[in-house]
């Protein structure tokens, strides 16, 4: 991609002037790393830069040993001929954008973003540039989020209702990101939480950056025991019909995702509810930050890019095009990640 400062190769998004990959999906010899999860983190690369939350949550999930240069958002380096810096992402904990300068031209890549507050993580922060690379998981007009207001005076209701009711109510939620903001939004007064191994793994990083999270236990048998019947239990939706379930019989099982929002997938993902909590910028979001960053061209990439794209050339005069890449999007590959499910929005619906 001439117009971008970055582009893709069979190793990911390579930067020339900075000498660098961005988000590699194989290892490489130096790495830009947006954000902690698998889609976007590589392990086995030869030294890393990301801000010190995503590091700290490299180390945790990778045991990485190579060097990891902490750069903060907001501060910049000159690597290679280029000026490099970080900026808030609000995606999960950590997560960044690259803005990339050389050559008299600004790229951001905007890696996964999301506009919306939350408690969870630093917000989003726009920049200004000439390129913009940025995600379009949700876009189409269909996905405009509701409030956390509403969407979590939902979990709490259902959680009271099931406990009135002597059961158990279960959250699928991504162990990395998902799985602490629903803990930051959830009434702890109704009774006891318990955490899946992988989501208590993931804790720490947010323990470490003051995050402000109630109290949990790791969801073992006799935790299990002493809260049965009223505990909110958070799991990664990989624990799904698994032996590890049976510990919380009789339970209700809900399902956290911007994918709630599409007609049917709470059925396609066999739980009992669906609540729409996503790490990623909706529609609006999207048309917001492109508008903001006042670039002359746009790369879209994972997700709905043709649509996003040709909404972008056609109705707001953008130069944009897609620009492929490996990132999954929203949905677990144990990135924890949200990926398009295999049920999509028919691009008639949207965009176009």
């Amino acid at each position: 991609m001439a117009k971008l400062l970055v582009e893709p190769t069979e190793k990911g998004l390579w930067c020339e002037s900075a000498c660098v990959h961005v988000d590699p999906w194989r290892p490489v010899e130096a790495a830009v790393v947006t954000h902690g999860h698998a889609d976007h983190a590589t392990p086995g690369c030869g030294r890393y830069i990301a801000s010190p939350e995503t590091a700290s949550i490299l180390r945790i999930r990778y045991g990485i040993k190579a060097p990891i240069d902490e750069l903060a958002p907001g501060e910049f380096r000159d690597v290679g001929s280029a000026r490099v810096s970080l900026h808030p992402a609000g995606h999960i904990l950590g997560s960044t954008q690259v803005r990339i300068e050389a050559s008299g031209s600004v790229t951001v890549v905007t890696g996964d973003y999301k506009t919306d507050p939350d408690p969870t993580c630093t917000p989003f922060e726009c920049v200004e540039c000439d390129a913009l690379l940025t995600e379009s998981t949700f876009g189409l007009p269909a996905f405009k989020w509701p409030s956390d207001a509403d969407v979590f005076d939902a979990v709490n209701r259902w959680w009271r209702g099931n406990v009135e009711q002597g059961m158990n109510s279960v959250v699928f939620a991504y162990s990395l990101g998902k799985a602490q903001r629903v803990l930051a939004g959830v009434d702890a007064s109704i009774g006891p939480i318990l955490v899946h191994g992988a989501v208590d793994n993931m804790l720490a990083p947010y323990h470490e950056a003051g995050i402000g999270l109630p109290e949990t236990r790791k969801a073992l048998v006799e935790a299990a025991k002493e809260s049965a019947g009223r505990a909110l239990i958070i799991a990664p939706p990989s624990a799904a019909g698994t032996p590890w379930m049976r510990k919380f019989t009789p339970c209700s099982t809900a399902f956290a995702s911007g994918w709630m929002a599409v007609r049917g997938t709470r059925r396609w993902r066999a739980v009992d509810r669906g609540f729409v909590i996503s790490d990623h910028a909706d529609w609006d979001g999207l048309l917001d930050t492109v508008q903001r960053s006042g670039a002359k061209f746009v790369g879209v990439t994972h997700g709905y890019t043709r649509q996003f794209s040709r909404y972008l050339r056609d109705e707001l005069g953008i130069d944009a095009e897609p620009v492929a890449t490996r990132y999954s999007g929203e949905g677990e590959s144990e990135s924890e990640d949200e990926q398009v499910p295999s049920k999509q929005v028919p691009a008639s619906g949207g965009a176009s």
